[in-house]
């Protein structure tokens, strides 16, 4: 009985029993101690396998134990840098060392996994310029390499040290392992008498005394960072497994991480760009196909979780499935509303399937509908208080029946901006579109080159794109800013120091179109590129720097230019070296019934050219037409 050893404590509520001595006593006394952990990766990998076994009958004896440890592309995804959401390969950090180390076989994730940590970390380099044949491989003793073979003759796991110990210095591996918690814990005295006991170990297989003190103060120094190899082996092979999942059913792979990280905003979005990537694409969210986890529909499409938008809930999504299997797909917004258990659903939920688009299907101006909803829960009600009683037009033809749905409330289309914004206030992230879409086919025609294209250069380069996830690091030179700059044709991080990002930080706003000017490098270690910010500018400043003038075309009536430039006049800002008024010039196109003429505007019609100011004058009457002419 463990009370004849310790004494216990109950946490009042729960029936486990908790020691009252502490880790180091409890062993003390003689009791076991384990550690047991839960690692959401198993989740993870049990609802993949549930997801291939429902998509795939055919596949029903399929196990992560028959998993060929050998397979080209698994490799080749570590090789790559390409673990985001891999077990304990997902760090920056990680993926960078990856793509130098390119590993091979299941040990070199082993050992990888086992050096990637402060102290041992500093081995990284050698050991992959010796895998790749940079380094000459060395043995501390030539008895030593069937030992260190797999790790190309350097310590990295504790049971190489108790190995070493055994086979040059006659240690047991009982009294080898003592030596390592002894080399671990640095006991002056406990390390004076092992090193004499090593030093007689080695003398029986010809070590010379001087030979067998630096091979044991070698011991002595991985000692204190060696790695247990059956832990690190035990997470490689679950590392292993969900890459060989992510290669071969990557569907699935991506659904049972988006499902389980629901209600992390940011790291479904991190999982969104990685699973469009690999070319998986997403079925909106949608209240006639959706459940709330996200579903493979095939093997490079996925049907969005509603569990995944903001202000559902479990039940919420229960309840309207419940609905949908028991009378069928909902026809509208008022239906769905009188259809779904209205204890388990409320507007704020309503609301927000709409922004995130799963009543599109329905009704596609979603504006319109968000107008109604209020409506829709109204009408809902009265259908509720009446449906024991029977209409007067309720009788053969049904217009004007009580149970007839009113019009949705007339509300103008969103933007894509406004469309957007919504959808992201719902999902955490944009799904539907990218809002460099508003902007693109006009700023094409000052920033040819796509981030996609961009190559190194000595000179700055012009880009563009929207601002995303900004962050600061301390560095030893001082902050250091990066931020994404995200075109639609991929994804870059610029680097920014502290004076240049305070300068132009008015810019660098998250979710913001901006063109900013930056130099290209190659970063050797991620294999790709580095940008580093030079200088940031917004659309309006682009087209008075970009912009040769504003084109119109008119009929009869002149706009009013004299209230334009009184709204809008030029500014004062520092685009170039100096501080300078800028701005945009007008060119009038007039056409008469047997002429047409166009006209140069003077310095007086030279206005600030923001989305107010070209709305303002493109809305005027006579205004055929208005685009800014571009180099």
């Amino acid at each position: 009985k463990l009370t004849d050893f310790c004494p216990l404590y109950q946490q009042p509520g729960s029936p486990a029993a908790v020691s009252q001595f502490d880790k180091d006593d409890v062993e003390s006394i003689g009791l076991v101690k384990f550690d047991f952990l839960g690692l959401a990766t198993l989740t993870i990998l049990e609802m993949a396998k549930k997801f291939i076994l429902e998509r795939y009958p055919d596949r029903g004896g399929f196990a992560y134990e028959d998993i060929p440890l050998d397979d080209a592309p698994t490799y080749k995804l570590f090789a790559d840098g390409r673990t985001e959401a891999v077990f304990q390969f997902e760090s920056r950090g990680m993926q960078a060392m990856l793509r130098d180390a390119k590993p091979t076989r299941l040990e070199d994730l082993i050992v990888l996994n086992a050096l990637f940590r402060p102290g041992p970390m500093s081995l990284i380099p050698s050991f992959v310029a010796r895998k790749h044949g940079r380094e000459t491989v060395e043995y501390p003793h030539p008895l030593a390499e069937p030992i260190l073979a797999e790790t190309y003759g350097i310590m990295v796991y504790q049971e190489q040290v108790m190995q070493t110990a055994q086979v040059l210095g006659g240690y047991s591996l009982g009294g080898a392992d003592l030596l390592r918690r002894a080399m671990g814990k640095k006991k002056a005295e406990e390390m004076a008498l092992h090193r004499s006991i090593f030093r007689e170990g080695a003398a029986k297989n010809q070590i010379p005394t001087e030979q067998a003190d630096a091979i044991f103060d070698l011991m002595e120094e991985f000692a204190g960072y060696g790695f247990n190899k059956s832990h690190a082996a035990a997470y490689s092979l679950l590392a292993y497994h969900t890459a060989w999942i992510k290669v071969h059913f990557t569907a699935e792979f991506f659904c049972a991480n988006m499902t389980v990280e629901m209600d992390d905003t940011d790291k479904l979005k991190i999982l969104f760009d990685d699973a469009k990537s690999m070319g998986i694409q997403f079925d909106r969210p949608d209240i006639n196909s959706g459940v709330h986890a996200f579903i493979p529909v095939s093997e490079n499409r996925i049907r969005y979780g509603l569990g995944a938008i903001k202000g559902t809930g479990q039940s919420a999504i229960e309840a309207i499935c419940e609905a949908r299997d028991q009378d069928g797909d909902f026809k509208s917004l008022y239906e769905f509303c009188a259809r779904v258990d209205r204890s388990r659903i409320n507007k704020r939920t309503v609301e927000a399937l709409i922004k995130a688009g799963a009543f599109d299907g329905l009704w596609e101006n979603r504006s319109e509908l968000l107008a109604s909803v209020g409506l829709a829960f109204e009408f809902a009600q009265s259908q509720t208080d009446h449906s024991n009683q029977v209409g007067l037009f309720d009788t053969g033809d049904t217009h004007g029946s009580s149970k007839n749905e009113p019009d949705l409330a007339a509300s103008p289309p969103w933007g894509i901006r406004e469309k957007l914004t919504h959808e992201k206030s719902a999902l955490g992230f944009h799904l539907s579109g990218h809002l460099f879409e508003e902007t693109q086919i006009e700023v094409r025609q000052f920033v040819k080159t796509k981030l996609s294209e961009l190559s190194e250069n000595k000179e700055p380069q012009w880009v563009a794109g929207i601002v995303r996830g900004e962050r600061a690091i301390n560095t030893a030179k001082g902050k250091l800013y990066i931020f994404v700059l995200d075109d639609m044709s991929s994804s870059v991080e610029v680097t920014a120091d502290e004076a240049v990002f305070m300068r132009h930080k008015s810019h660098i706003k998250e979710d913001q179109m901006v063109v900013a000017m930056v130099k290209v490098q190659l970063d050797r270690r991620n294999s790709g590129l580095r940008l580093s910010l030079v200088q940031a500018i917004d659309l309006t400043q682009a087209r008075c720097l970009f912009g040769k003038y504003l084109q119109l075309s008119v009929a009869h009536e002149v706009p009013d230019f004299g209230a334009l430039v009184k709204l809008h006049p030029p500014k004062p800002e520092s685009i170039t070296s100096t501080d300078i008024e800028i701005g945009l010039g007008i060119r009038l196109q007039m056409h008469r019934p047997h002429s047409a003429v166009e006209i140069q505007l003077g310095a007086k019609a030279v206005f600030y050219p923001s989305d107010a100011a070209l709305s303002m004058i493109a809305s005027q009457a006579g205004v055929q037409f208005s685009r800014i002419v571009y180099d």
